[in-house]
């Protein structure tokens, strides 16, 4: 098969028989192969399992045993969900050998629906970075140009999705770890309300932000992915019974007459931070925004860049205060067995204090209540998703590059709000720029459906890596 290629687009081949799940696999492994040399996006590769589940579902189908757009499709995880009797290593040395013995929540979901697991792809360590120069299972390549980071910390699940390594993949959020590496190398990621997905069975940085969501090459694949893996899980502490949308039912509806509004503000605008080629590629945005008939504005008197700022700090300040309560032991007993910039973002959150914690959790609840205020007033929020295109690998600057790639992500895992990052420009040297939607509490169906119309009227998500 000629890969890349989308989820909705080989599902109908695989429902009418056109193309066979073992060839489809077979085509992945292919370009595994060539490419993963290259750009490391793999921690460990299932081809005999992908070929054994890819010949049952095409006997299945052949039977006339079809379960749906999942059925037969390749896909890879982020290598921090725990699979049965695969290693899941979190991209650390401490977890190099650890064998789950059961799949997490989403695992199953995915098997229910037919996926093929077709491996466990590379992360920033712990999950606790956002370049994915992981110093255990080597740095994972942009597929647009190797030079470059793919971003994180589900950066091995951006660069596969990118190349056609896989059609889709599972990822996590805390502060952008989905959306960061979408918008760095050109495809879609969706981080939904906290709580929509369950975290049972994921390894994880924060109890209390993280996010688990769909990398796809569309915004129909986002939908379809979502659509086999949200819902109520009695067994995660963190997942409201909260109903499922039907997130396909609406897709093609449009947005004519839906309030948008477009972040401002010195803190999204800043050209000392901000790079013209982002802030260009949102103007435009806005301009195809406006022709699918959106009425989009400047969201004053609302304050975003304050919100936002004040957000991002409580988000960092949580997300190292979790991960080192989680390693807790492994940092006193050894700290040695971590990479140079997450030791440091542990140590960072070991010494906050109590009195700090708490401040944070209060700007927490704070704001997400006037973020509920903003979205009485608007549908959605347009922002930037990245205030710069992939920087350089190889740097020793880590530890700063998180708070930069985390600018506008961050602010909305405080608040827990769904927002979805899409293709939607080049820059200069060829490297992709995010979009980053943004919708009320368990809106994803609007947010979807406000993504798909946005690609329907452009092309970008349509490039592939040349």
């Amino acid at each position: 098969m000629n890969l890349p290629i989308t989820i909705s687009e080989t599902a109908d081949l695989l429902a009418h028989q056109k193309v066979s799940p073992v060839e489809l696999v077979q085509s992945c492994l292919d370009r595994i192969q060539k490419f993963d040399p290259l750009l490391h996006c793999f921690i460990t590769l299932t081809p005999e399992l992908a070929l054994q589940q890819a010949y049952q579902a095409e006997t299945e189908i052949r039977r006339g045993e079809y379960r749906g757009p999942l059925h037969g499709i390749p896909l890879a995880l982020k290598d921090l969900y725990e699979t049965a009797g695969i290693r899941t290593t979190a991209g650390s040395l401490f977890f190099n050998e650890y064998v789950p013995s059961a799949d997490a929540f989403v695992v199953q979901k995915l098997k229910s629906a037919g996926a093929i697991l077709i491996g466990k792809l590379n992360m920033h360590e712990i999950a606790l970075g956002v370049t994915n120069e992981n110093p255990h299972f080597g740095s994972c390549c942009n597929p647009w140009n190797p030079q470059y980071i793919t971003g994180g910390s589900s950066g091995g699940s951006a660069a596969a999705v990118a190349a056609g390594l896989c059609l889709g993949s599972m990822g996590s959020d805390t502060g952008g770890s989905i959306r960061i590496p979408s918008s760095l190398c050109g495809v879609v990621g969706l981080k939904p309300t906290f709580g929509r997905i369950s975290l049972r069975g994921v390894i994880p940085l924060s109890w209390n932000l993280d996010h688990a969501g769909p990398l796809s090459r569309s915004v129909r694949d986002a939908a379809l992915l979502l659509q086999a893996v949200a819902g109520h899980d009695p067994d995660d502490p963190y997942s409201p019974a909260v109903p499922v949308d039907d997130y396909l039912r609406d897709l093609e509806s449009g947005i004519h007459g839906w309030r948008v509004a477009l972040a401002i503000g010195h803190y999204f605008t800043d050209p000392e931070v901000v790079e013209s080629a982002v802030t260009d590629a949102l103007q435009a945005v806005t301009r195809v925004f406006e022709q699918l008939g959106a009425h989009v504005d400047e969201a004053l008197p609302w304050d975003l860049s304050s919100l936002s700022r004040s957000a991002a700090q409580a988000n960092g300040l949580m997300t190292t205060s979790d991960a080192a309560a989680f390693h807790k032991q492994r940092l006193q007993e050894h700290p040695q067995g971590f990479g140079t910039d997450v030791l440091t973002r542990l140590q960072q959150g070991a010494n906050y204090t109590t009195t700090e914690y708490s401040l944070a959790r209060h700007t927490q609840v704070s704001l997400r209540r006037q973020f509920e205020k903003f979205f009485q007033e608007y549908d959605l929020l347009l922002t930037p998703t990245t205030p710069v295109t992939a920087p350089l690998r190889g740097r020793a600057d880590a530890v700063e590059r998180v708070r930069l790639l985390t600018r506008f992500t961050a602010p909305f895992n405080l608040v827990g709000l769904p927002a979805i990052s899409l293709p939607c420009g080049l820059s200069k040297q060829g490297l992709p720029i995010g979009v980053q939607i943004i919708a009320r509490p368990w809106a994803e169906a609007s947010l979807l459906r406000a993504a798909h119309a946005f690609q329907q009227a452009t092309t970008w998500h349509l490039l592939s890596p040349p």
